[in-house]
């Protein structure tokens, strides 16, 4: 079969998204190939379809235990023949599914790094050809990634054991150009075919709040989208928990994840979501990575995370079947010391000495900069997180939140001066609060104790009130005329600009949101069910939707498998607009191959006539 036949029989779709086909052709062509593809741009189908044209096995190195279940549930639902081998199997699951491998029963194997080079699977993989070696998350080699992981550098000790070098194929959604370099020196992969198809996902909408509670805002938006499944991130299992119990307390289908609960818990809490028991799971960055979820229709970050990439990746579990999706990010000033405290305490990975561990931790504070930055730019959200992974993009993307806020120009160039000038006459010893509440006036006991009010700056700023001013503090540090140290307490300094700033006459001009009213399509919005997906769905066809799902629901259960590996959303939604009548017109809906429509084609086809 070709790839396009192979994409269509196996997986139900009818072309090629971008990358794909390129991708596919060069691993065919036995040429090492990187792939960096954004979430939910099918990376996987890179690797798979080259994998069942293969005359041997292809061994996928992948690394966590929930993305490879995910994968092989997903390729045997579709009648490929697929294994993992991970620490999730007992002795005899393992030693098993070796001996199915060395049969040749399967064609893709997916294997955690840490079993790469035990002598059980070392003994096993004599007796069969591998015919490409496929590197997911491949990012996690690199130590200048967000996900390092020392058993990763095992990788290359395996290739190098081989007898002969098969093909090697690495992919990633999130990858700086240090990383990428990264990935291919230490994976040595030989003259690679590098495609990058760009980090832009435009079905996710993206918003920056800076809201007094969170937790309002969080219930309230929940609420609003209370038969979505959304995941809300947290910084800390503290956090976790309590907004857990206190959704729970309200009613909400709502779930946990954090190391701090038992592996049995852990995995009861996952499937519970996977299986959309509970509809909302809150969890630390732990949760996530090679979660396939397709539906997750929002990400709320309850807290600023370390970093783009971190904060990217997460966001980026909204929305895999392309409709459109939210991605919240709720700001709070003491989310940075968090991190801060995170990152320096940090300890050192498998034989990292001292001064690595540091430049690590450099490079930490300096992305950790970076995120701060976009919580605070007014410019649009997009393209700050374009830009950052190299990539040029238009200034407006018409779906964020500074992109659809109304701003107006402000001088804040006499506001700029008195704060620069307070840094400096109290000769730059303290940290972004102290400076505010001295412009500000305030009589507390630190500024007492300090003697800062007899600053000559003290009280110059009594009229602006203390939100502006920080706000006004932040957008001096992000256009560089003061700095916050990486201290673990941040002070502020002077930079080469804020001389300039003191001394010359051009005004510094700031954009500053106006107060928005909310309109009318977006109330009437509110009254409607799974509202992220009403804005693809004709409102007439919202009923045969609902219906589509309860039955997908109901096979779920009977199969023992997780709804979006019956159909998508987004099948779901074609099927709708498309009310196929026959085994074709049913087959033409994207999403839809031979295996699925063999298993559940005849059950949508019935729902539909009814």
């Amino acid at each position: 079969m070709t790839k396009e036949e192979i994409l269509k029989k196996y997986f139900g779709y009818s072309d090629f998204r971008e990358g794909q086909a390129e991708l596919i052709e060069s691993i065919l062509g036995k040429r090492d190939t990187f792939g960096i593809l954004p979430t939910s741009s099918g990376k996987s189908l890179c690797f798979q379809i080259p994998a069942l044209m293969f005359e041997g096995i292809t061994l996928v190195i992948s690394p966590l235990i929930s993305l490879m279940r995910d994968q092989v549930i997903s390729l045997n639902d579709v009648g490929v023949h697929a294994a993992f081998l991970n620490s999730s199997l007992t002795q005899g699951q393992y030693y098993k599914a070796l001996e199915n491998m060395k049969r040749g029963q399967y064609k893709i194997v997916y294997v955690a790094p840490e079993r790469l080079l035990t002598d059980s699977f070392l003994q096993a993989v004599q007796e069969v050809e591998i015919s490409m070696v496929s590197v997911d998350e491949a990012h996690c080699i690199s130590q200048w990634g967000q996900d390092f992981r020392p058993s990763y550098l095992k990788i290359i000790d395996f290739l190098d054991w081989l007898p002969k070098r098969p093909v090697v194929s690495a992919f990633t959604a999130t990858a700086t150009k240090t990383v990428r370099d990264d990935v291919v020196s230490l994976l040595r992969l030989s003259d690679p075919n590098i495609v990058i198809t760009g980090f832009d996902r435009k079905n996710l909408s993206f918003s920056v709040s800076h809201v007094k509670d969170r937790y309002q805002f969080t219930v309230d938006y929940v609420k609003e989208h209370i038969e979505e499944c959304g995941i809300i991130y947290c910084l800390t299992r503290k956090v976790v928990e309590e907004v857990t119990e206190r959704l729970q307390r309200e009613g909400i289908s709502v779930t946990r994840y954090h190391a701090g609960l038992s592996d049995a818990e852990r995995k009861k809490n996952q499937d519970e979501f996977i299986y959309e028991q509970k509809l909302v799971m809150v969890a630390t960055n732990a949760f996530g990575m090679g979660i396939d979820k397709s539906n997750v229709r929002y990400v709320i970050h309850y807290n600023m995370p370390k970093n783009i990439e971190s904060y990217y990746q997460e966001a980026g579990r909204a929305g895999r079947d392309g409709l459109p999706s939210e991605c919240i990010l709720l700001y709070g000033g003491q989310d940075v010391v968090t991190n801060q405290f995170f990152i320096d305490n940090q300890g050192p990975a498998d034989e990292m000495d001292s001064s690595t561990l540091e430049e690590i931790k450099e490079r930490e504070r300096e992305r950790l900069r970076k995120m701060t930055f976009y919580c605070f730019t007014n410019d649009c959200l997009r393209e700050y997180i374009l830009n950052y992974f190299g990539e040029r993009a238009p200034g407006y993307c018409g779906n964020c939140s500074n992109c659809l806020t109304k701003f107006e120009d402000v001088d804040i160039t006499d506001i700029a001066r008195n704060l620069v000038g307070c840094v400096k006459s109290s000769h730059q010893r303290y940290g972004i609060v102290m400076i505010v509440d001295t412009v500000h006036g305030s009589s507390n006991a630190k500024i007492q104790r300090c003697r800062m009010d007899e600053n000559p700056y003290y009280g110059t700023l009594k009229e602006v009130q203390i939100h502006r001013l920080r706000q006004i503090v932040n957008y001096l540090i992000l256009k560089e005329y003061l700095i916050l140290t990486n201290d673990e307490y941040p002070v502020l300094k002077l930079s080469e600009k804020s001389e300039g700033l003191l001394i010359q006459e051009d005004p510094i001009i700031m954009k500053v949101a106006k107060e928005r009213e909310e309109t009318k399509e977006k109330k009437e919005k509110k009254t409607r069910k799974n509202k992220n997906i009403a804005a693809v769905l004709d409102e007439s066809d919202e009923g045969l939707f609902e219906r589509l799902r309860e039955l997908r629901m109901k096979i779920s259960k009977e199969e023992k498998v997780p709804p979006y590996i019956v159909f998508s959303d987004k099948t779901l939604i074609q099927m709708c607009a498309m009310k196929p009548k026959t085994k074709d017109e049913m087959l033409a809906v994207s999403g839809v191959g031979e295996a699925k429509y063999q298993k559940y084609g005849e059950q949508f086809l019935k729902a539909i006539q009814n």
